[in-house]
């Protein structure tokens, strides 16, 4: 009977003239089909798919692609892997893309924009740990003070070229809270910007002592020191009724 050939009692050998990098077909059936018994058919694998994808797997480096300590062409320890290729890749699905913050639809008779402000007082409120009594003071106070609209003052020539909701005219009060650089409270563009005037705000009803115990209206006045005190206390019931859809 015949010997039976096994793997490890051959090996390939690169023949001298062959095409650089690759070994041919031919000379790969060949070396298989010198494995064979004498009486199995030659078909068995000359011009077969076996044999057409074996001699694609099996490949030899030229010389030229070698130097005397290796590769030319080592990757770098920084370098990202190349991408897989050929039959056996793998698709790497790409990295997905950053959550979209979710829009609350409009409360309490605000449009969109106005609830996107009232959402910024609110969100800001919470990074400073403030309790909920203090996002409805604050809501309530923008809404009397701006409407919710983060507005620019034709006073203030400034705050007309940052992004803005409309403009208004008293004195150089801007913003949300409609605060005043020259009364100290920030620059322009810090009033003009929606979570720093928020914040602001917050600092100073902070320093309000026993605020927590106050009306709506009595500790936005003592923040804000209006000309109309009393003024905060109606949008109350409607800035509670925001604060709880943004919570």
């Amino acid at each position: 009977m015949p010997r039976q050939f096994h793997p490890r009692h051959r090996r390939l050998v690169p023949v001298l003239g062959a095409k650089a990098g690759t070994v041919s077909v031919a000379i790969l059936s060949a070396t298989l089909l010198g494995t064979l018994p004498a009486d199995s058919p030659a078909s068995m694998f000359t011009g077969s798919a076996y044999a057409e994808s074996a001699a694609a797997a099996w490949s030899w480096p030229s010389p030229s692609s070698l130097s005397a300590s290796g590769p030319s062409a080592a990757p770098s320890a920084g370098a990202a892997p190349a991408p897989a290729t050929g039959p056996l890749a793998v698709a790497v699905p790409a990295a997905p893309a950053p959550p979209v913050p979710p829009v609350v639809r409009p409360v309490a008779g605000l449009d969109q924009r106005q609830m996107d402000n009232a959402a910024i007082i609110v969100k800001q409120g919470r990074a400073q740990g403030m309790p909920d009594r203090a996002l409805v003071v604050a809501v309530a106070t923008a809404m009397q003070e701006s409407d919710l609209y983060n507005v620019a003052s034709s006073a203030v020539p400034a705050s007309l070229g940052l992004p803005h909701d409309g403009t208004s005219t008293d004195h150089d009060s801007v913003g949300l809270f409609q605060q005043r650089a020259s009364q100290g409270w920030g620059t322009v563009a810090e009033l003009m910007n929606p979570a720093h005037s928020a914040m602001l705000f917050y600092n100073a009803l902070n320093r309000v002592e026993g605020w927590q115990r106050m009306s709506v209206t009595g500790a936005a006045q003592a923040v804000q020191r209006s000309a109309f005190p009393g003024a905060y206390q109606k949008h109350a019931t409607r800035a509670e009724q925001v604060v709880a859809a943004l919570s």
